[in-house]
């Protein structure tokens, strides 16, 4: 993260070097502290270069510590790394070095080797949070990796110069302006930061044009922008006023930052003016944040009275006086939390390194809770990395900017784009008749415990598919003209995952006999056998799914026995059908039991002549043909002909 905008308050006042001849510790050390960490490293690295003696190794010890603190402060993680190794190899004697290392290591996605620094310096300090944490993050990385969110990520090149932008922010809801920081070198002025070595922010703006397309960024318009640092900034609700980040770099004055507004007319944005908080002029105050009803700033401050490092604060915009509050404990924590965020006035994102996170600064979601505290969830990769993510604006969905500086050696800020795509959650199938051919036209519909109805037709090949949502209650009805309604009833699954879900409608003609496959009896008897209940219930069903019809229940035997004893033992099995029927609470006026014995062989139909290729489509399954057969194609055909089916007598009963 580029911290030119936030340096701490301990550092000195700015003091003014001259003829400083070579490059001396104590030249470094004003550097390092002023915060002009780049021109620090340099003048450290010099020192360092010239430490070759074995009698300097303590020096030299000292020196890379000081190496790694401003290279940390650059975001440069792997330099940091390696400096504070040296240190601790030329066995530098603070012990904080190995708190530095692994937050270092863990910057560069060395997540064991981080732990093993952390649990190093937890050994000779076991009472740091900041170590805990640290370790947390790291495992909490480790986690997390081959099971990222959902949330797409890209680099949005079109924003992004070769040195530092971010902290996007939209000018209003409309989400077609995007004004972020930027250290170009188109910037203002014509020095470079000392503490970066890069050209000192400027405030920038990219438009849409009228096809929604995002054309280049431009320096602001106006008075805004000036050779000083401008930049984080966000919006009143209409837009009119622009509340910014400004460095405080004067002479005789401690280095920090304070909050400015600024008006805008006509597209023109006016001077910054002084916005002032609390009499304190010691702390730093930035990353302004306003809340979209337009009645609080939330910020973040190092003004006593926190917990610890930088912590977010707010105060209403209408009153001021006596407003000031800090958010607590929940969100703030003895490491630093900064860029606030305000989507609603129950959630708010952030960015920390004192909540355990992958590395550097990580992204955070706030949702108040009912007990009046705040859940503080980290974002989880691929929005979070190991280096610093930072500064988010919601475009309206599930969709924004933010900035980050992962895959960048030199710590350079760049502006990414984040998309949490709809969940692709859908129904898919078939409408068939009991022949499992297509049933074209037919009509399905599907409602959910949420309110949700859909209808569609089914294509001429019988296929239909439907989006759904998580965690639904569905029930879905199919039917077709000369064809009895079917019914389906499913919930969704509430995993965040796409996912499709199959099922298919066997409707039941109106107009020819039904086959009931698996219905069993015992041998010779009439008695309904266990494993023909799902059948028989799969029955009871379709006779609630369409209350106005009435059935006739038919029974079928072989070919062998004589025709009264077939007639007989089919009437009593037509009967128990009918019976179970009845028991499960389908009126007795709706059905009708039929025994046919052996006198109406089965035809085969082309369900039957996939099944049984033996047997030609049409083919009467007559006591006569079956002699012709062999024994085993016999004893199909007798098991063909034992059937119960049903067939529909009307479709306008009606219950009085």
């Amino acid at each position: 993260m580029n911290r030119i905008l936030f340096l701490s308050v301990t550092l000195t006042m700015l003091v003014l070097l001259a003829g400083c001849g070579g490059a001396k510790l104590a030249t470094a050390d004003e550097q390092l502290e002023r915060g002009e960490y780049f021109e620090a490293s340099k003048t450290y690295r010099k020192i360092y270069n010239k430490l070759t003696k074995r009698e300097e190794r303590p020096q030299r010890g000292m020196v890379a510590y000081k190496m790694g603190l401003c290279y940390d402060k650059l975001n440069m993680s792997a330099r940091a790394s390696a400096a504070f190794q040296n240190a601790i190899r030329y066995e530098y004697p603070d012990s904080s070095t190995l708190l530095l290392l692994g937050k270092s290591l863990q910057a560069e996605g060395k997540y064991a080797q981080a732990i093993k620094a952390y649990e190093d310096y937890l050994a000779v300090n076991p009472k740091s949070d900041y170590a805990d944490n640290g370790i947390a993050g790291c495992r909490l990385a480790l986690a997390a990796k081959g099971n990222p969110t959902r949330y797409v990520v890209k680099n949005a090149r079109l924003f992004n110069s070769r040195r530092s932008d971010f902290a996007p922010m939209f000018l209003d809801k409309t989400a077609d302006q995007l004004y972020f920081t930027s250290t170009t070198e188109k910037a203002k002025g014509d020095k470079k930061s000392e503490i970066t070595g890069m050209k000192k922010g400027d405030i920038y703006v990219a438009k849409k044009n009228e096809r929604g397309e995002w054309q280049r960024p431009e320096p602001v318009e106006g008075e805004l922008n000036s050779e000083l640092d401008e930049g984080i900034v966000s919006f009143s609700p209409d837009g009119s006023t622009m509340y910014l980040t400004k460095a405080r770099r004067e002479p005789n004055a401690n280095t920090g930052v304070e909050i400015y507004t600024s008006q805008r007319t006509d597209a023109q944005w006016s001077a910054p003016v002084k916005f002032e908080i609390t009499a304190d002029t010691i702390s730093s105050y930035g990353h302004p944040a306003v809340s979209p009803d337009g009645i609080w700033l939330y910020f973040s401050s190092d003004m006593p009275g926190g917990s610890g490092g930088k912590d977010l604060w707010r105060i209403n915009l209408k009153e001021r006086a006596g407003t000031l509050e800090n958010l607590g404990e929940f969100i703030n924590t003895d490491g630093d939390e900064m860029f606030p965020y305000v989507r609603t006035d129950s959630v708010i994102y952030f960015a920390s390194d004192g909540h355990p996170g992958f590395g550097g600064l990580d992204l955070f979601k706030a949702t108040l809770t009912p007990s009046g505290g705040w859940s503080v969830v980290n974002m989880g990769q691929p929005i979070n990395s190991p280096a610093d993510d930072f500064g988010i604006t919601f475009a309206g969905g599930e969709n924004g900017f933010f900035s980050s500086n992962r895959g960048d050696g030199r710590g350079y800020d760049h502006i990414y784009s984040f998309e949490l795509p709809d969940l692709k959650i859908m129904i898919s199938g078939w409408v068939l008749d009991k022949d499992e051919e297509p049933v074209p036209n037919a009509v399905i519909r599907i409602v959910g415990n949420d309110g949700s109805n859909q209808k569609e037709v089914a294509r001429s090949d019988g296929s239909f598919k439907f989006p759904l949502q998580r965690g639904v209650s569905y029930v879905m009805l199919a039917g077709a003209k000369g064809y009895l309604n079917a019914k389906q009833e499913f919930t969704s699954d509430t995993a965040e995952e796409d996912a499709e879900y199959g099922v298919d409608f066997i409707l039941a003609s109106i107009n020819k006999p039904v086959v009931i496959d698996n219905i069993f009896y015992d041998y010779d008897k009439a008695t309904l056998r266990p494993e023909s209940k799902t059948a028989l219930d799969e029955m009871v069903q379709i006779m609630r799914d369409n209350p106005n019809i009435t059935i006739e229940m038919a029974s079928h035997t072989d070919r062998h026995g004589s025709e009264k004893y077939n007639i007989d033992l089919s009437q009593r099995r037509a009967k128990s059908v009918i019976d179970y029927l009845i028991a499960a609470g389908i009126s007795s006026d709706r059905l009708q039991a039929q025994g046919y014995g052996k006198s109406r062989p089965k035809v085969i139909t082309k369900k039957l002549a996939r099944l049984y290729p033996q047997f030609a489509e049409g083919t009467e399954l007559t006591p006569e043909l079956i002699e012709t057969l062999s024994e085993t194609d016999r004893d199909t055909a007798d098991q063909i002909n034992r059937r119960t089916e049903f067939q529909v007598l009307s479709i306008d009963y009606q219950m009085f």
